[in-house]
């Protein structure tokens, strides 16, 4: 798939560049030119989906559009939450209702995570800070090497694993802060902003790197157990060569399933680091897959649907190019995705078909939406957070007539796959 430029304020949201920002010299609308891919303007789609929202409270400043990897977090019965400008919450899940609140001041951009009593975050300024889930008091604060745009991830043994900006992977003490290891690999000189999350294997600790690679570690002393190239990073000029994993690693069963930017979607063996297969297709945002098959949200945001198997496509849903979707989240026989404008959008998980749709906020959507416990969790970049059930699809003696998405044969890869059909209009 080609490298494809978006907008300019996507574009200056996920570039980031280790030496001098020459690249941007090469992006035409930088002055009074229009944005060549404008987002897709919604259409009317027939509501076949219930969506009832039990509870909806702005408890934190969001994001402020920085697009930063700030997701909720759900245990015990609570949702935890984060801001750009250092605010924490701690809300009842059933009902939205405000537990505790602490301003630290700080600039969170990962996180959190949360096990037992404690729960983690990462900043900007490189700092991992661990607060009690009780009342938010903070137990202790490390420094890393670089910002922290992922979530760190708790991986046991009483240990954290957080992969900074800078392509550096650090194992920390969970009871201390103690930092007990570390891996560096060097980053291309132009990649995205941004990094993937760290994922607990049976084998080991993975993450996907800049420059396509994607890594198993030791989580003990963070040696590593195999590397493999996902994509090789090609073309002839640097924009053109950014192949970063960027998305979140997808394990189900021994296969760890990776897309990479401006390159490939493939299946790795846990044990071995050996690749299964690969697909040509470029993914930003994320995955999501169970055992009925892999959802990806590729880098022109369209949603696929594919066979764990091999990769080949099931389906394609290009009604939402260029809104700048999230990653996608299986719920039931569904896929939510939420987009730029704040809209929730309910695909059909066996044919893509757009089943649903609603407005969470005037704002962006950024954070993957969080299923659990039979209710929706949908975290906007105003600081917005709604919870919400998600009913079932007609079935077919009562559904509307719509045209359903075309299947190619099982040998067709997803960058070959057809298009999903186009939904019965209704004005959004």
């Amino acid at each position: 798939m080609g490298f494809q430029l978006r907008s300019l304020t996507s574009l200056l949201g996920i570039l980031l560049t280790t030496g001098m920002l020459s690249g941007c010299g090469v992006i035409p609308w930088l002055g009074q030119e229009k944005d060549p891919t404008p987002p897709t303007k919604l259409t009317k789609i027939v509501q076949e989906v219930a969506i009832d929202r039990l509870w909806s409270e702005r408890p934190t400043h969001g994001s402020d559009g920085r697009r930063l990897y700030l997701v909720p977090a759900l245990a015990g019965g609570r949702l935890y939450l984060a801001d750009s400008r250092g605010r924490v919450v701690a809300l009842a899940a059933d009902s939205g209702r405000e537990l505790w609140k602490i301003e630290t001041r700080l600039n969170f951009s990962g996180g959190p995570d949360v096990s037992g009593d404690t729960l983690i975050l990462g900043t900007s300024q490189g700092e991992l800070v661990a607060l009690a889930t009780a009342d938010g008091k903070e137990h202790w604060r490390a420094t890393l090497a670089s910002e922290v745009l992922s979530e760190p991830r708790f991986v046991g043994d009483g240990r954290i694993v957080v992969h900074t900006l800078d392509d550096s992977i650090f194992g920390i003490d969970a009871a201390t802060g103690k930092e007990l290891w570390r891996t560096s690999y060097p980053a291309p000189v132009l990649t995205l902003r941004g990094s993937s999350t760290p994922v607990v294997t049976p084998t080991g600790i993975s993450v996907g790197l800049s420059g396509g690679k994607l890594i198993m570690l030791d989580p003990k002393d963070g040696a590593p157990l195999w590397e493999v190239v996902v994509t090789r990073p090609s073309g002839r000029s640097e924009l053109a060569r950014i192949a970063d994993i960027d998305a979140d690693p997808i394990l189900v069963g021994g296969t760890l399933y990776v897309g990479s930017y401006h390159g490939d979607l493939a299946a790795v063996d846990t044990a071995t680091g050996d690749v299964l297969w690969r697909r040509d297709l470029s993914a930003h945002a994320g995955l999501a897959a169970d055992q009925t098959g892999l959802f990806v949200t590729d880098s022109e945001d369209q949603v696929w649907g594919a066979n764990l198997a091999d990769g080949s496509g099931r389906w394609k849903q290009d009604q939402l190019l260029h809104r700048r979707l999230t990653a996608p989240t299986l719920v039931g026989n569904l896929v939510a995705v939420g987009d730029l404008d704040g809209y929730l959008h309910l695909l059909d998980k066996g044919d893509g078909r757009i089943l649903g749709r609603t407005r969470i906020a005037k704002a962006g959507i950024t954070a993957r939406p969080l299923y659990a416990d039979g209710r929706l969790y949908v975290y906007a970049e105003d600081g917005t957070i709604a919870a919400l059930r998600i009913g079932q699809t007609m079935n077919s003696a009562t559904r509307p007539t719509t045209p359903a998405a075309t299947s190619r044969p099982t040998a067709a890869s997803p960058a070959d796959a057809a298009s999903a059909a186009k939904a019965s209009s209704q004005a959004p």
